[in-house]
């Protein structure tokens, strides 16, 4: 066997700092990237911290009880997350995903939900606001969340089997608790709930029939994930990828199924139903079949760096301007401008992009900038 080399790069402080336009640009809910994509989804991490430390994401060897995460002074606060918020809503965003690390490991985690169920957007719409989670202090906290204002939840899940699931978030946690979550959120009203599985070709694939009979006709919509080379520290490989078509094959000797029409422009998941009226699932090919050119999302890192993509190396330091002497109107105009300068495609440019990583470009992790 040979072993991974996993290098490991902190990108906590690379972040550009954003300029500000001299002319002003005042947001019209309508800002495009260079690609003529909208701004629509805005996904905040909350914490860098996790419970689980699933290979995929944290692997134990890179963060034991030695790594430094980041200092509580370094997080922005509830009222920084939620100015930042309603100035990405300006632009257009109709969307917040709070995610982490772990978000419900984020102490009073209610008061920022509360906080952004407020927002709405230039027409008055409440925002559609949600959480990915894995689920651990799910069942003790899914009644608070929607009180506070959560509308929708995505669980985490890799595997039913338990002994299986403990491998894979390599804390022991069993996947019973994760399962009374899950039952939490649905009797909260926190719906419809999505659950992801990622999918590691040769670790646990034998799991996606199985969690595919479980989810069935519960209401709850099952989505499988292609192994990614998010970050750096994961030591992905190209062999460990089950591609989509794959799964969807294995699954149709078992399920008749049928495509469905996307929801929205810019969804990730292409999704399909049981022809029985068990409900549906999804499957997410950002390996496979890279969905660039739809792409509507920005991501905001727990202290304050804006990436434009999930597989970025730089990002653009939104907290010195929250903590500076600058205006609503000077910081909106500088995500703007920054926005309208994006042309990031890396899945659909993955192979050069990898071809060229000993150029020294590193990619931002994924506990650090959520999924």
């Amino acid at each position: 066997m040979v072993d991974k080399v996993i290098p490991v790069a902190d990108l906590r402080y690379a972040a550009a700092v954003p300029r500000i336009p001299l002319t002003a640009l005042v947001p019209t809910g309508n800002v495009a990237d260079t690609l003529g994509r909208p701004l629509r989804d805005l996904r905040i991490s909350v914490t860098d911290r996790c419970n689980f430390r699933c290979s995929y994401c944290m692997p134990k060897e890179v963060f034991d009880k030695d790594y430094a995460f980041l200092p509580q002074s370094s997080l922005l606060s509830f009222e920084e997350i939620t100015r930042t918020a309603r100035l990405f809503v300006a632009h257009g965003v109709q969307k917040l995903r709070l995610t982490g690390g772990e978000p419900l490991l984020r102490k009073n985690l209610e008061l920022l939900i509360g906080m952004l169920a407020e927002l709405r957007t230039p027409e008055g719409k409440p925002l559609d606001l949600t959480l990915t989670t894995n689920g651990s202090v799910l069942a003790k906290k899914a009644q608070a969340l929607k009180d506070a204002g959560l509308q929708r939840i995505t669980v985490s899940l890799d595997a039913l089997d338990d002994a299986m699931f403990r491998r894979m978030n390599d804390a022991d946690f069993p996947v019973s608790d994760v399962l009374r979550g899950i039952e939490a959120a649905q009797r909260a009203g926190l719906g419809p709930i999505k659950v992801n599985m990622v999918v590691k070709r040769g670790t646990n694939d034998g799991e996606i029939v199985a969690m595919a009979r479980h989810f069935k006709g519960t209401g709850i919509v099952l989505r499988f994930i292609e192994y990614m080379d998010v970050g750096a520290t994961n030591g992905w490989c190209m062999d460990e990828v089950l591609p989509s078509a794959q799964v969807i094959a294995r699954l149709r000797e078992h399920f008749p199924l049928e495509a469905m029409d996307a929801n929205t422009t810019g969804e990730t998941a292409a999704r399909w139903r049981y022809a029985d009226g068990g409900g549906e699932i999804g499957v997410i090919s950002s390996v496979t079949q890279a969905f660039c050119r739809d792409c509507n999302r920005a991501r905001l890192s727990t202290e304050g760096k804006l990436f434009l993509c999930l597989f970025a190396n730089q990002g653009h330091d939104l907290r010195g301007l929250l903590r500076g002497d600058y205006s609503d109107a000077q910081i909106a105009a500088a995500i703007g401008l920054i926005w309208q300068g994006r042309g990031d495609r890396y899945s659909e440019l993955r192979g050069a992009m990898q071809a060229d990583a000993g150029a020294g470009a590193r990619r931002v992790e994924m506990h650090y900038i959520g999924g």
